[in-house]
């Protein structure tokens, strides 16, 4: 990360835990985020929450729990990059992100925007995803 952010280029950071890691998800979260460097630029990386249980399984924490983990996920940056900053970056959520799940998922407070796996590949998906942000 910091050699990518060192040479100008933007960085997607993936974060999130196993199945076997659920019970004991904030501290997996809390480990992930703290691993980044000391001093990051808000406008050069992006965090994504993808629990890696759900990617391509097509289960999907709900609504409620992705809510509450961008929350926390926020609140875990703000020590590091200050309030105003952790408000700021962008959050996203990826894990089985389809046409019938993203419009729930995608108008959730503190969810920035969707990191789209498999229904990107099929055009006709995609656009439904694109076209249930509002």
């Amino acid at each position: 990360i910091t050699a990518a952010l060192n040479n100008n280029l933007k960085v997607i950071y993936c974060i999130g835990e196993k199945l076997n890691e659920i019970k004991v998800r904030n501290n997996v979260l809390k480990k992930q985020i703290f691993s980044l460097p000391k001093k990051i630029d808000i406008n050069n990386i992006i965090i994504a929450y993808e629990p890696v249980w759900a990617i391509g399984t097509g289960k999907t924490p709900s609504a409620d729990e992705i809510k509450k983990i961008h929350l926390k996920i926020r609140n875990l940056l703000a020590p590091m990059i200050g309030k105003l900053n952790s408000l700021r970056i962008s959050i996203l959520y990826g894990g089985s992100v389809n046409s019938s799940n993203a419009a729930e998922i995608l108008n959730l407070d503190d969810v920035d925007g969707a990191l789209v796996g498999g229904a990107s590949l099929k055009s006709k998906e995609f656009c439904k995803i694109i076209d249930s942000y509002k």
